[in-house]
């Protein structure tokens, strides 16, 4: 079983390997709550996810709820009753080996920043490159 944590470690979490879907989601909500570029989420059903620890939840829209450690602030998951009655998202990204979940496909690409079409072709390092000369 796939397992996780937040940033402290105050949260760990095991969830399945199998999921209802991993999605690299685009919109803004997503991006402005993590504030990163894009969030990845893998769908279970809630009851297939152990979580040890206690979440903050945080009410980001009339139905979706945000669930992160509140000692460090790292967001966790994601629930939606009303849409996703019974699952629950988790943020990939915390998986202590995110390898093990590849993403199937990217959502909300209609408010995608502009740039992270292309962001494959930017010069990449193994590490910081260090300070500009």
């Amino acid at each position: 079983m796939p397992t996780g944590r937040c940033h402290c470690g105050a949260v760990t979490y095991e969830m399945p390997t199998e999921v209802i879907h991993h999605a690299l989601c685009h919109c803004t909500d997503c991006r402005r709550h993590a504030g990163a570029p894009m969030v990845a989420w893998a769908m279970a059903p809630a009851d297939q996810v152990k979580i040890t620890g206690e979440t903050k939840i945080y009410a980001s829209s009339e139905h979706g709820r945000r669930h992160f450690c509140a000692g460090c602030g790292t967001g966790l998951f994601y629930t939606n009753e009303a849409v996703f009655p019974g699952l629950i998202d988790v943020q990939s990204a915390t998986l202590d080996d995110p390898d093990q979940l590849a993403p199937q496909v990217q959502i909300q690409v209609a408010e995608r920043i502009g740039w992270m079409a292309t962001a494959h072709q930017l010069p990449a390092f193994e590490r910081y490159p260090g300070p500009p000369e």
